[in-house]
């Protein structure tokens, strides 16, 4: 592999490779896309969710179908709104959406790659590796007039080899030790006034001491939504020493915007990467005990 070219280059499809692949019956492509509805008065509840689904059935990326991140594919009896189920039960939510290894899964959504990304590594998480992410997601789909529909499309359930990592997401007690722990970058994902403490979105304001932020929006071009080059991408981390041979431990606000971040920190070469599932909605909000800091 060369220094400068993706990982897996695969995981990451352009607009132009999809529409010349929509018909191909190896290809199953799905919506991901939730949108979050931000409140001010209420740390324990940052958000509202919002399913995606009613703006797929108005208008999609012809061939696809629909995968409800929130409602179908989390824990429904967590405090939280995107805690990863058991990994047995998320494999068998995937099987029975037509996920499996008969096919070449493609993720897009509709308003930040973060969405796709989540999917993407949940995916990793019960072994499935053959999902990639399409570049610019659905608005640079519409932008180059490619087909759309208004179909609701429901796959057929499929084959699935479970194959569990059970080392992507991690808890609340593994960032604790890893803040004294030189080997970690704890990085977050979020906005800088949040960061920073200026933002009390997640209750108490500030970040995971020792935390370092990259804003998850710097890693996409802002005019098309599509990642930045390998080069571009790799020098934000660098100025940030955030070197290969660290252990990096990824976390934002519930887990999403985080997840793109792990991704891209996978297709640079790094090998050590983790997400903390439920970040600073369990971290800041909900466990007093957890310790915050903030300038």
């Amino acid at each position: 592999m060369k220094l400068d070219t993706w990982k897996n280059p695969e995981a990451i499809v352009s607009c132009e490779w999809l529409s010349q692949n929509l018909n191909n019956n190896n290809i199953r492509i799905y919506d991901c896309t939730t949108y979050l509805h931000y409140r001010d008065n209420d740390p324990t509840l940052p958000y509202i969710v919002e399913s995606g689904r009613e703006n797929y059935e108005l208008c999609n990326i012809q061939n696809s179908s629909f995968l409800d991140l929130h409602h179908d594919l989390s824990d429904q009896n967590s405090p939280f709104r995107f805690t990863l189920p058991k990994l047995e039960i998320l494999a068998d939510s995937f099987k029975k959406k037509g996920i499996g290894s008969d096919y070449h899964v493609i993720l897009y959504s509709r308003n930040g790659t973060q969405w796709s990304a989540r999917i993407w590594w949940m995916l990793r998480a019960v072994g499935f590796d053959r999902a990639s992410i399409l570049d610019g997601g659905f608005n640079q789909w519409q932008k180059m007039n490619l087909p759309t529909s208004r179909s609701n499309l429901i796959f057929s359930q499929s084959d699935f080899n479970f194959s569990p990592r059970k080392n992507i997401f991690i808890n609340k007690d593994v960032v604790l030790e890893a803040i004294n722990n030189p080997k970690f970058k704890i990085l977050n994902s979020l906005t800088a006034d949040i960061h920073n403490g200026e933002n009390p979105r997640y209750g108490r304001p500030g970040r995971i001491p020792t935390s370092i932020n990259v804003p998850f929006h710097e890693l996409l071009d802002s005019e098309t939504g599509k990642l930045k080059k390998f080069d571009e991408l790799s020098k934000i981390f660098q100025l940030k020493g955030i070197t290969k041979d660290s252990c990096v431990l990824n976390y934002c606000g519930g887990g999403i915007a985080a997840s793109l971040e792990a991704f891209v920190l996978y297709q640079l070469g790094f090998e050590n990467i983790t997400i903390y599932d439920n970040s600073l909605h369990e971290w800041a909000a909900v466990d007093q005990t957890l310790p915050m800091e903030n300038s």
